[in-house]
């Protein structure tokens, strides 16, 4: 039998590691060198053209092939979510006041998250995939942003929108229209089909 090519996730995200962790997969984590500000401020530039889906399948697949230029034998996975609503896209706010000024912004309407998946061999894109989720939040009361705020504080900034649904961020929305593990930012069942397909995963 072949041996089983290295996987490294070309990034030091927690949250993308506890996926796939907890999916029974084992990894390593190299940070990509990409600089992400020019292909964001192109994006948001008026008219540019640039869909949230296309720009984080670009910063995807960049992060991907950074990594797997220094370790060619290897299967490299690179991952970027991108949020958008009523055609604007937003980043993670950089301070507590921007983050609740997001929230507000988001309040009672439906935003999308842009998850895109880049796997790189021999520093070359070999699989991509992208998957959106619908977030509709709910129309919350000023008194209970309020206290979200205060309560959740710091975390709010680690994240674009400043929420994670898997802790009292759920408590923002009245509806989620996608898969979980892409709201999480790495749809994990089309990279589990793909690491099956050719014979990573036992099938």
């Amino acid at each position: 039998m072949t041996e089983r090519a290295e996987f490294i996730l070309a990034s030091t995200s927690e949250g993308r590691a506890f996926v796939l962790r907890q999916a029974g997969l084992a990894f390593s984590q190299i940070a990509a060198s990409v600089d992400e500000c020019p292909l964001q401020a192109e994006a948001m530039q008026e008219g540019s053209g640039i869909s949230a889906s296309e720009l984080a399948a670009r910063l995807a697949e960049a992060k991907a092939v950074d990594v797997s230029k220094a370790h060619a034998s290897a299967m490299v996975l690179g991952g970027d979510q991108v949020m958008e609503c009523d055609g604007e896209i937003f980043q993670k706010a950089p301070t507590l006041e921007a983050a609740r000024e997001q929230l507000l912004a988001l309040r009672g309407k439906t935003h999308r998250l842009h998850s895109a998946l880049c796997v790189a061999k021999g520093g070359k894109p070999v699989w991509r995939h992208i998957s959106v989720a619908h977030m509709t939040m709910r129309a919350f009361s000023d008194a209970f942003l309020d206290d979200y705020c205060r309560t959740e504080g710091e975390t709010m900034l680690h994240s674009v929108g400043g929420y994670r649904i898997e802790g009292r961020g759920i408590q923002l929305f009245s509806a989620i229209d996608g898969d979980h593990f892409t709201v999480m930012g790495l749809p994990l069942l089309p990279l589990l089909d793909y690491l099956r397909t050719n014979d990573w995963l036992t099938s």
